[in-house]
């Protein structure tokens, strides 16, 4: 079952990295949201329990035996968080640049090479 689950990772991140090298905004967006599952899933594949105990120290015990690594499932739980907010800060730059441009290609958008030299003061000239 892990090698199934390791190919599956790997086919997400694979489709994942073709759309985010694409030059439309709402591809490179959910390229994006797909590697970074992609990534969640390799990370959660990674702290499998080898037991199906919890992490619990039993009354009266001093260690504890075989149970889940809680440190993935946490790191997850962060990356889920973080990758919520980076797809709605590319979200909403992908609906400023349609405002601003009518398109979503970045191709087609070549604003960022028309503002000039932004050291040059208004006084020179």
């Amino acid at each position: 079952m892990n090698v199934f689950n390791a190919l599956i990772a790997v086919m997400i991140f694979g489709c994942g990295m073709y759309m985010a090298l694409s030059r439309n905004m709402v591809r490179l967006l959910l390229g994006l949201s797909l590697v970074g599952t992609a990534v969640n899933l390799i990370i959660f594949q990674t702290g499998r329990p080898a037991s199906g105990q919890p992490p619990i120290i039993p009354l009266g015990g001093q260690v504890l035996g075989e149970s889940a690594d809680p440190m993935p499932q946490a790191l997850i739980l962060t990356a889920i968080v973080i990758g919520f907010a980076l797809t709605v800060v590319l979200g909403a730059l992908a609906l400023r640049l349609h405002h601003a441009h009518g398109t979503l290609n970045t191709g087609v958008v070549s604003s960022a090479e028309r503002l000039g030299d932004p050291f040059a003061s208004d006084a020179d000239g």
